[in-house]
């Protein structure tokens, strides 16, 4: 994938857009005109015009959810499982364009920073990491894992959160982390998190509380005021990123992430030409 795929569509998207002044020189034909310093050009009497170089390095964040809503799936795939395929999908399509790559795992609490590097070998380890972690904590802290990137990214980075979102009071942090950094948002969500089966009266349990509790889903007013409530949710998360100038995705765990994400990436890079 990352070869047929997305390497292309990652340099369109996310190269270039950091520019760093070089000089003025004198204008020649075929210059863009939209380059022309008009100040210099006004005070020596022909123009002139403005050269910038392209920064080659970017840095490449991943904010990885361990929590154990993520261990979720009723298809062939768990959330874990697609966010661990993203994640190799991300790092490679970094690393075959010399950027470096680094990530955040949380769950209630920040489980572990990996500074970012550019290596094979690294980019190996940040998928050894996220198949390997088995968080022990209770609930979702997006918004600290949002506190440690603020803190440790002080130059401007790509950020891609991986999560379903489910939590709280994280709003606020991430319209500051966006501001300083180029925020993307990847929501997995699960077919059965969105509708219920006419299934009888099953058990539920809160995959990070261990609660369990009983449900008649064979109620049809029941299901339709879940269904309801799912819908709004996902039209919050919609406003909100739209609000604070977010660029989001919504990933099921029984599709293809493959053209969702290549409409993102194609989006981005007419934008931003």
């Amino acid at each position: 994938m990352v070869s047929e795929l997305f390497a292309g569509r990652y340099l369109s998207t996310f190269k270039g857009r950091g520019m760093e002044f070089l000089e003025v020189r004198e204008y020649v034909p075929g210059d863009d005109p939209r380059t022309i310093d008009w100040n210099v050009t006004a005070r020596l009497g022909h123009p002139f015009v403005k050269r910038y170089a392209e920064e080659r390095e970017l840095t490449l964040l991943i904010v990885l959810d361990v929590s154990q809503s993520l261990n979720f799936g009723s298809t062939q795939k768990t959330k874990a499982e697609i966010s661990a395929e993203l994640t190799a999908l991300l790092a490679f399509s970094a690393l075959r364009n010399s950027d470096k790559v680094g990530m955040v795992l949380f769950s209630d609490k920040v489980e572990r920073v990996i500074p970012p590097r550019k290596s094979r070998r690294h980019a190996l380890r940040l998928i050894r990491e996220v198949l390997s972690q088995h968080s022990t904590g209770e609930g979702t802290n997006l918004a600290e894992a949002l506190r440690v990137v603020n803190r440790i990214s002080k130059r401007r980075a790509i950020v891609f959160i991986i999560s379903d979102f489910i939590t709280d009071n994280y709003e606020k942090i991430l319209a500051t982390t966006n501001l300083h950094h180029d925020t993307i948002a990847l929501v997995l969500t699960d077919p059965r998190e969105e509708e219920l089966p006419a299934a009888g009266i099953i058990q539920l349990e809160d995959s990070e509380t261990g609660q369990r509790f009983l449900l008649d889903t064979t109620r049809a007013d029941g299901r339709a005021l879940y269904k309801e409530w799912t819908q709004n949710r996902r039209q919050k998360l919609i406003r909100m990123f739209g609000k604070i100038g977010m660029d989001s995705v919504f990933l099921k765990t029984d599709q293809s992430y493959v053209a969702p994400l290549i409409r993102l990436f194609e989006n981005r890079a007419r934008r931003f030409r």
